[in-house]
């Protein structure tokens, strides 16, 4: 050891290393378990490049949503819109659930279910805080409804347009189709809603004080965030590739960064956890696929055109869909329904939208809202989370597959 000054120079503690979280670690054994499947022959690697080949457009926009998702959140862009929606509420409670209820609707329907995830989910986080009421019924309203809400149009959800495509069905005829079930569906999530987390959530008051105005610190930042947001929303609505208006917001909003806060632009920032469980998650589904699982949904499905084969469908989708994902639970449920089965078909998609609010890695929304809540320090009781996802996916599947059969 060195001196200086007469005094014994002491060495440097080394800095402490951050342990893996929850999540993180799910994310590793996910992946770990794909690439097992890889390099024993489980899964080929024809089929395995084949499914990274699918899935590299879904990796590229959650790697730049998030990105995009958080960055604008530090410009306090959610801040401000959740402000002035609870003062359009007025201060009432009810009022205000009943606008988050339209509001996630109207979102997922009209973009898609991811958007309402990443981009809602951070304004009715921050509108909890606004107005001191706990945050987990106004998140709760994001998460449901950005599945349940995705059977309007076929934008609203990738198994909406693989199911559009086979059916050869126009928006229109699309819309038409299903807005009856989509309604059953989000009447009946409203109501679980309520009876679950909202009742209760709002401490025994009908009344809340609705906040001031919010001022951004940094209106230049806020006002790039503000702007890029708004080019997303209408790049998806005409119809851009979602993986590239996602990642031309993420590079503006970067850039934006560079300039004005370099300090915000953090190795953090990088979704890997969500990336790699993504990835594996695929690679363990195309190995359950080829042993036996087309054969096992060709049993549990059937081939009953009728409304016995749609609730079979719906039914099987569903379980499915929080077993393994939703969009590889309606890409293995498509395969095993016979051509010209309409109904049938339909009923699987409802089942793969509807019912997967058991799980969080039954939809990648739910995916990207567990990580939109854990960036907000929101605390998910999972227990809770499965028994009333259990509840109200159940609920809404009976009336939503109760409409589609009944038309």
């Amino acid at each position: 050891m060195g001196r200086r000054g007469g005094t014994v120079e002491q060495p440097r503690p080394a800095p402490a290393r951050r342990r893996l979280a929850g999540p993180e670690l799910l994310a590793l054994g996910l992946l770990l378990a794909g690439l097992l499947c890889l390099v024993t022959g489980l899964v080929s690697p024809h089929d395995a490049g084949a499914t990274l080949r699918r899935i590299g457009p879904l990796l590229v926009f959650l790697f730049a949503v998030l990105i995009l998702a958080e960055l604008a959140a530090r410009a306090e862009l959610f801040d401000v819109l959740a402000t002035r929606l609870a003062r359009l509420a007025g201060g009432s409670y009810p009022a205000l659930f009943a606008l988050t209820v339209c509001l996630a609707t109207v979102t997922t329907g009209v973009l898609n279910l991811d958007t309402t995830a990443v981009l809602l989910t951070p304004v009715m986080i921050a509108m909890a805080v606004r107005i001191d009421a706990p945050p987990l019924p106004l998140a709760m309203t994001t998460v449901w409804l950005a599945n349940t809400a995705s059977l309007s149009l076929p934008v609203a959800n990738l198994t909406n347009l693989l199911a559009a495509g086979r059916l050869d069905l126009a928006v229109t005829r699309f819309a038409a189709r299903m807005a009856l079930p989509q309604l059953a569906a989000v009447l009946a999530t409203a109501a679980s809603l309520w009876l679950f987390y909202w009742r209760r959530g709002a401490r025994g008051r009908d009344r809340y004080a609705p906040p001031d105005r919010h001022a951004p610190a940094d209106r230049v930042l806020f006002r790039v965030a503000a702007a890029t947001c708004a080019g997303f929303v209408l790049g998806i609505v005409a119809g851009v590739p979602i993986e590239v208006v996602a990642v031309a917001g993420a590079v503006v909003l970067v850039v934006a960064y560079a300039v004005r806060d370099r300090a915000a632009l953090r190795w953090s920032l990088v979704p890997w956890p969500l990336l790699a469980s993504v990835t594996g998650l695929f690679l363990i589904v195309d190995t359950v696929v080829r042993y036996g699982l087309s054969n096992l949904l060709h049993a549990a499905i059937g081939a009953d055109p009728g409304a016995a084969g749609v609730w079979r469908a719906a039914g099987a989708g569903a379980v499915l869909a929080n077993v393994i994902n939703n969009l590889p639970a309606y890409l293995a449920g498509e395969a095993v329904i016979p051509a010209g089965h309409t109904d049938q078909l339909l009923g699987l998609l409802v089942g793969t939208n509807v019912g997967p609010l058991v799980l969080p890695w039954a939809s990648l929304a739910t995916l990207l809202w567990v990580e939109r809540c854990r960036a907000a320090g929101v605390t998910v009781r999972w227990p809770r989370f499965i028994a009333t996802g259990a509840v109200t996916a159940a609920l809404a599947l009976a009336a939503a597959t109760a409409a589609l059969a009944w038309l």
